[in-house]
């Protein structure tokens, strides 16, 4: 799964001497010196920070130099595979340290492509403060293969003007909380939310907050587990939520795209990360400096919404000719300094909860990093791509539940899809 879905809203960067697209000429390392070739994904980093971040490394480490390339996210898991399967064998631009999608480093675990990073994330990188989001779907039998970088997840985006017209002075603390306060600015020509019906990433937080998940491994062999109790409870609680808006049943949140639906200004709150606020202002310029953030709330006051977490991890291929000059680069990159640097340069929440105050300055930034310290990540089977392919039956599921169907009966059919896409004979 393409963590890119959650639809940040960053900017491109752009092709330089120094940051090249996958195609681009190759310079040459300066002689004497190895050449740690990097892939970085098309919009995680600007510019001027990969400028600066080439600049310190290569003073800090005599003998090595950078060889930065941009890739697109489209056809990366194919490019990477292929990557990872042929080797160097002396072919120029080979990558010795990959930027993935958290959710994609499971398939390429399975391949047997990367290399085993557990002694440097316990030694040097601080493991144990990572985001639980970012750090579990980089694990493998107790082995650390992904390093965190950086993430972004939901939040509520809330209009100030509807709220202060309805009384309501501060975000709500529990979800019991937010469930009154949207009945209460559902009224007249305002809706309380608007919240698709097929917004699966949203129900992936409410079924993990009430204990429950999408699938679990069970000796090796993965099941769907929406019929479950606990996950028909977090079902049960997006049900009375999205009916407190005018959001389609039977679409996700990008037909049409919620943001745009929000900008007319007649909606008090979506579920987004804060990037779609870009989207939002071009659409409304009017509504500049009316829009609020909160943390999407939890079953209690004293502990946040569990979110879905999206962003990316660092690899390191096994095949990679200067396992050392990849490994120092993986170690600054994920570092305190860079991570820091990354996330106040990039909008990102930082790889470690303990760094949140980083991005304290930035409201929307500040309410993802709230929400972090409690996320997970889609189930950890390298064969999750084939439940998202196509008809996706979580999707289905929550159409068919938001129309009237029986939920346990709904649920039933689509864990036993989800069994079938997860099965290795299939």
């Amino acid at each position: 799964m393409n963590s890119r879905r959650l639809a940040l809203t960053f900017g491109s960067l752009l092709a330089t001497g120094t940051l090249l697209t996958g195609c681009g000429a190759i310079p040459g390392a300066e002689e004497g010196k190895d050449s740690v070739t990097v892939w970085l994904m098309r919009g995680s980093a600007s510019e001027a920070f990969v400028e600066r971040f080439t600049e310190d490394f290569e003073a800090r480490h005599d003998g090595i130099t950078l060889d930065i390339r941009v890739q697109d996210w489209t056809g990366i898991g194919a490019k990477v595979t292929k990557a990872l399967d042929e080797g160097h064998g002396g072919e120029s631009g080979a990558p010795d340290v990959i930027e993935v999608g958290n959710t994609q480093v499971p398939q390429y675990v399975e391949e047997d492509g990367l290399l085993d990073l557990s002694l440097e994330s316990a030694r040097d990188l601080g493991m144990h403060d990572w985001l639980p989001g970012l750090a579990e779907p980089g694990v493998e039998s107790s082995r650390q293969y992904g390093i965190p970088w950086y993430a972004a997840n939901r939040v509520v985006i809330y209009n100030k003007d509807l709220f202060r017209q309805a009384g309501i002075d501060e975000p709500p603390a529990t979800r019991a909380q937010w469930l009154d306060m949207t009945a209460e600015l559902n009224s007249g020509a305002t809706q309380g939310i608007y919240l698709a019906g097929q917004d699966w990433y949203t129900l992936s937080g409410f079924i993990w907050d009430e204990g429950g998940g999408l699938a679990k491994e069970t000796s090796g062999v993965w099941s769907g587990t929406l019929d479950t109790t606990a996950a028909l409870r977090g079902m049960a609680f997006y049900r009375q939520l999205q009916a407190l808006g005018g959001g389609p049943k039977d679409a996700d949140e990008e037909h049409p795209p919620q943001a745009e639906q929000f900008a007319r200004g007649d909606i008090a709150q979506i579920i987004s990360v804060p990037g779609a606020t870009q989207r939002i202002l071009q659409k409304n310029p009017e509504l500049k400096g009316k829009l609020g953030y909160f943390p999407i709330p939890g079953k209690t006051a004293a502990r946040p919404g569990t979110v879905f977490t999206g962003g990316s991890d660092l690899v390191v291929p096994a095949n990679t000719d200067d396992r050392n000059g990849a490994v120092e680069v993986v170690k600054a990159l994920a570092g305190e300094k860079w991570n820091t640097d990354l996330a106040r340069t990039m909008n990102y929440v930082p790889n470690k909860a303990t760094l949140a105050d980083a991005v304290a300055g930035e409201p929307g930034v500040a309410a993802m990093a709230v929400g972090a310290a409690h996320g997970k990540a889609t189930p950890g089977s390298p064969l999750w791509p084939n439940v998202e392919a196509g008809d996706n039956p979580i999707k289905q599921y929550m159409s068919k539940v938001l129309a009237g169907g029986d939920p346990s009966t709904e649920a039933e059919r689509a864990s036993r899809e989800i069994t079938a896409r997860l099965d290795e004979r299939n």
